[in-house]
């Protein structure tokens, strides 16, 4: 069977291997000749892949005279993981004490309230908080191969903020079916009423 391409980010993990494992400075010649035979990088994708980590500030670059110089020590690198993981885990906190707040604010719409604007404006701050999710998953992905250990913990406060957020979906449902029965309304008639998407749904 024929043998499945590396993925972009794991030619960049496998490159970042080199300059770990040889704690060396390159020239890009050099990389163009160790990548294909030591790590399984097409030579014509070197370039896009080092200029890549050059972009995220993961590879170190300097011009000598007429040739320009390659490097990335582990120290550097692992204090810029944290850096970033540090950031994100922030951002999760704070789409989480967001989170908790909409919560609250749900449970006291149940009681009997018709407050189309506070609808309105809720249902919209959870298509932002699901955006933001995704952004948030995104780049985690990113970090992925560099410590897999922390970003399995980040994908568990993941998973907690998916669960909050179905649960304040199942809510909405909650309240339609309230409404429903409680004055006859028809489903789409709510939905237009408070402003309520019609593909509003569970996050799989």
């Amino acid at each position: 069977s024929k043998k499945k391409g590396l993925s972009f980010e794991e030619k960049r993990a496998r490159m970042m291997e080199i300059f770990f494992e040889t704690k060396d400075v390159f020239q890009l010649k050099d990389i163009e000749k160790i990548a294909p035979k030591e790590k399984g990088i097409t030579s014509m994708s070197v370039k896009e892949i080092l200029q890549s980590l050059v972009d995220d500030g993961m590879v170190d670059t300097d011009k000598i005279g007429t040739s320009n110089y390659f490097w990335a020590f582990p120290s550097k690198a692992l204090h810029a993981r944290k850096r970033k993981l540090a950031e994100l885990e922030s951002q999760f906190a704070e789409s989480s004490q967001k989170k908790e707040a909409l919560q609250k604010s749900i449970e006291k719409s149940k009681i009997g309230r018709e407050d189309t604007a506070e609808r309105a404006a809720l249902v919209e701050e959870l298509a932002a908080l699901r955006q933001e999710k995704e952004q948030l998953k995104a780049e985690i992905d990113k970090y992925r191969e560099c410590d897999p250990d922390v970003i399995e913990e980040m994908r568990q406060t993941n998973k907690i903020a998916k669960e909050a957020a179905n649960r304040w979906t199942d809510n909405i449902f909650s309240i339609k079916s309230w409404a429903k029965r409680k004055f006859g309304f028809e489903e789409s008639r709510i939905d237009k009423s408070f402003g309520i998407p019609e593909d509003l749904d569970y996050i799989d």
